[in-house]
């Protein structure tokens, strides 16, 4: 009677209502039927072949998603994105997507809410093997088709900067307190491009402890219109312009001895001029340099330059979280603020802040002044590069496309995260007039 149920629940049903006038039996007959036919619905609830826990109501069954597929693989410096069209959603929305790539016995996982994901930390040159699962609230879904994702720095592609900010002037007059001077400044490309200006910012100066009041100077710089990547990062304290023809300078020349008591005048410290190991860094650590709302602040000589986020600047571009172009390396690179694509490579994946890969070590070095008044930080040598830990290499640059390179280009970015201000380059400088600085000089 119970197989024939399972099989034959109408059946069952009907021979219930036949027996019912039959009194006690044919009520016995009816609950046993009753209670057959619930279990075999039970049995139909609970026995799909689906992926995840499923969940029944008025909109019917819902399931976790199902596997993302046409999936591509597109290698970046360190990286890549992977894309696919996106699966049934099983009855219920999807949350979000995860990409896992494996290589041995390393595994390196990556997150976003749609088409493509990206991920950051491989190994150029690796091969590694990527799948893609949706998510939603029943649970994870299969895993798309592997594909071979192997990053490496892709080509600079052949080409002129020359068509981007040339030819751009500017004579305004900067009422600010601490400027009152007119910001004078012209950019133009010939075989190179050229930067004359006299370092007066065009933004308001509120804030800061300057020493010397801001002054005008004579800056005369060019730069290559052909940068080439050469791989190789060399450190240097001359790292760039901004269009205002203001100095990016994050180091300074302030050192500590290694028995130094305090950040106070005779505590073992001195903030320009330095000769001893520990170099100071202006902004983050125990010594104040004065650096105003657009972190920067003025040299014995007068010379108003940025050490961090020239946030004057960035506002009177007025890009929100687009990607803003606010400088040019002495290698002929540009240098952006902030933002930069969350991939690389792909102009529509979104942007987020840039992060630095560059971390404070888990201890002091062996001789340093006391973390108790010095704290972590404070100086050049408390910092490390972790490749991967960041967006970016050990010079604060990537290779990717930006609005004003879409076929791509090796690129700088200034981060609110250290180093702050690039401190190497990956091409080769051209000479020029720009004033004192850099290591060993003012701060």
């Amino acid at each position: 009677m119970v197989l024939g149920l399972l099989t034959s629940p109408l059946l069952v049903l009907s021979r219930s209502r036949r027996t019912v006038a039959a009194g006690t039996a044919g009520t016995v007959v009816r609950t046993t039927a009753v209670i057959v036919a619930v279990s075999w619905l039970a049995l139909a609830c609970s026995s799909g072949s689906t992926t995840g826990t499923t969940t029944s109501g008025t909109g019917g069954t819902s399931t976790a998603p199902g596997a993302p597929t046409s999936l591509v693989a597109t290698p970046s410096n360190g990286g890549g994105s992977l894309t696919f069209t996106a699966p049934s959603t099983g009855g219920s929305a999807i949350t979000g997507y995860t990409a896992t790539c494996t290589a041995g016995s390393t595994t390196i996982t990556g997150n976003s809410a749609a088409s493509p994901v990206a991920v950051s930390g491989l190994t150029n040159g690796t091969a590694y093997s990527c799948t893609v699962v949706a998510k939603n609230a029943i649970g994870t879904g299969a895993a798309s088709a592997a594909v071979s994702l192997t990053p490496a720095v892709p080509t600079l592609p052949a080409g002129s900067t020359a068509a981007i900010g040339c030819p751009l002037s500017n004579n305004s007059f900067n009422s600010s307190t601490k400027v009152n001077a007119y910001s004078v400044w012209s950019w133009s490309c010939g075989t190179v491009r050229t930067l004359t200006g006299n370092g007066i910012p065009e933004h308001a100066v509120t804030g800061g402890n300057f020493a010397t009041p801001v002054g005008v100077q004579n800056i005369s710089m060019t730069f290559t219109l052909t940068p080439n990547n050469t791989g190789t990062a060399t450190q240097s304290g001359d790292i760039g312009y901004v269009w205002n023809s203001v100095k990016l300078d994050p180091g300074t020349a302030g050192t500590c001895t290694s028995t130094a008591t305090s950040v106070n005048p005779g505590g073992g410290c001195v903030a320009a001029g330095g000769t001893d190991p520990w170099r100071l860094e202006a902004l983050g650590g125990a010594f104040t340099f004065g650096t105003d709302e657009n972190n920067a602040h003025v040299q014995p000589n007068g010379q108003y330059h940025y050490h961090g986020m020239p946030e004057g600047v960035i506002a009177r571009l007025g890009k929100g979280t687009g990607l803003a172009l606010v400088a040019w390396a002495r290698d002929g690179f540009p240098i952006y603020a902030r933002y930069g694509y969350v991939d690389a490579n792909n102009a529509a994946s979104g942007t987020r802040a840039m992060r630095g890969s560059w971390q404070k070590k888990a201890a002091p070095d062996a001789g340093r002044p006391s973390t108790t008044i010095f704290l972590m930080g404070t100086f050049m040598q408390d910092y490390e590069y972790v490749a991967g830990s960041g967006d970016l290499d050990q010079c604060n640059g990537r290779t990717g496309v930006t609005p004003e390179f879409p076929n791509g280009i090796y690129h700088y970015y200034i981060t609110d995260t250290y180093p702050y201000i690039q401190r190497c380059f990956k091409g080769v400088s051209i000479t020029g007039v720009g004033g004192p600085g850099g290591p060993g000089g003012p701060p």
